[in-house]
């Protein structure tokens, strides 16, 4: 028996019933559904349906009833013939590579949103489909902490990643947006360990600074640590000239930083989603354990390496106990963290802020750079700069109204 094939369209005011009704047709004639998607933007629904009827007088009286169904719920319904050469060709897309393209900022402008698709355009990809994660924004009230983000399944072969990324920052330069590249692959949708920075990621200040400006060496510290953080000196050498600097601080000095340390807006959110949802924690810093350990209790994290001062007497010696943590040792307990909680390395998420970051953020399989300096958003896979922390949920695809059940 011969069959045909169609795409149904339907358009019009949503209402409860409407697949039901179109649907129920459909199976009285013993229809065959071979792909049905649906959108809705502001109560206007867009509904495709793609179905194999057989020939003639079936097909023709699905379709009459289906028009009149269309028209008794008050929506619009278009047909379209397709072949069956069209769908197969349609049907072997599918084994094409698949990625995600995520927009983030403040608020999106129709500007940034062409930029980019063009780019996905010019590549000859095919655009999925589109997602808002964020809430609707309202535009009498002000927000508090606006943010926006949509989501882009893209899918096609892609010859050069690196000049598509490279694209890609280039629009996040000029027109304030972060944009992330990801691979929709099996280990994006099961990431399951996040690992931070602490100083200018989990928290809005180097503790090292504040603690050189209590000890009257804030400028000499402060010198050292940017040319650290810029990549421009050895890690490891600034970290023992900064610590020699903070000799005979006071104990007491430290316990007063640590309660007053500044969390990064949308921290909180973020660790309290990644906990709810299954994912384990971990603090991989340069700076100190004191601090870790506080921020730890704090938020619930369940993982801690940083460095440990030296304290005899009830105040600093400007010495240091063990290994001092640097890039590479980030990176070491990044892979070490995932082994023990029988993780692999691509489910592993990175996000840091410095030059001595970078070693984690490209072992991860999602590194991020969080505010960082030029250099460093330049050698990592991708970039917050718009939003606060919680701009990381987004990346892994999350919608508010899933990280709305947990706050």
């Amino acid at each position: 028996m011969a069959k045909e094939i169609f795409l149904l369209n339907i358009s019009g005011q949503d209402k409860p019933g409407l697949t039901s009704g179109l649907t129920s047709v459909l199976a009285e004639y013993g229809a065959k559904v071979l792909d049905i998607g649906q959108a809705n933007i502001h109560d206007t629904l867009s509904l495709g349906i793609m179905f194999e009827i057989e020939s003639g007088k079936k097909s023709a009286a699905v379709l009459k009833d289906l028009l009149f169904k269309a028209y008794e719920l008050g929506i619009t319904a278009k047909f379209n013939p397709i072949s069956l050469t069209d769908y197969e060709d349609w049907v072997n897309l599918q084994g094409k590579d698949r990625y995600i393209v995520t927009i983030l900022g403040e608020k999106l402008a129709a500007e940034q949103i062409s930029e980019v698709t063009k780019i996905v355009s010019d590549k000859g990809l095919n655009i999925d489909s589109i997602k808002r994660l964020t809430g609707r924004l309202s535009l009498i009230k002000t927000e508090e902490y606006p943010r926006a983000s949509i989501q882009l399944s893209i899918r096609g072969r892609i010859d050069n990643k690196a000049e598509f990324t490279e694209k890609f920052m280039q629009i996040s330069h000029d027109l304030d947006v972060d944009i992330a590249f990801q691979e929709d692959n099996i280990y994006r949708r099961n990431r399951r360990l996040v690992c931070f920075d602490m100083d200018s990621t989990l928290i809005q200040t180097e503790v090292i600074d504040e603690l050189a400006e209590l000890a009257g060496v804030g400028e000499q510290v402060k010198a050292i640590t940017e040319s650290a953080m810029q990549g421009e000196i050895d890690f490891n050498e600034s970290f023992e000239k900064r610590m020699k600097l903070l000799k005979g601080l006071s104990e007491d000095v430290l316990q007063n930083v640590a309660v007053n340390l500044p969390i990064t807006k949308g921290a909180r959110r973020l660790i309290d989603t990644l906990k709810s949802y299954g994912f384990k924690t971990a603090i991989l810093s340069g700076g100190f354990t004191y601090f870790g350990h506080y921020l730890q209790k704090e938020l619930g994290i369940d993982y801690v390496y940083a460095n440990q001062l030296e304290i005899k007497d009830g105040a600093l010696t400007g010495n240091y106990i063990g290994d001092i943590v640097n890039g590479e040792k980030k990176a070491e307990y990044l892979l070490d963290i995932a082994n023990r909680e029988g993780i692999n390395i691509s489910q592993t998420i990175a996000v840091g802020d410095g030059a001595n970051d970078l070693p984690m953020l490209n072992l991860a399989g999602l590194g991020i750079a969080f505010h960082a300096k030029p250099t460093v958003k330049d050698n990592a896979q991708s970039s917050i700069s718009s939003i606060g922390l919680d701009g990381v949920l987004y990346l892994l695809g999350y919608h508010d109204r899933h990280i709305d059940l947990i706050e």
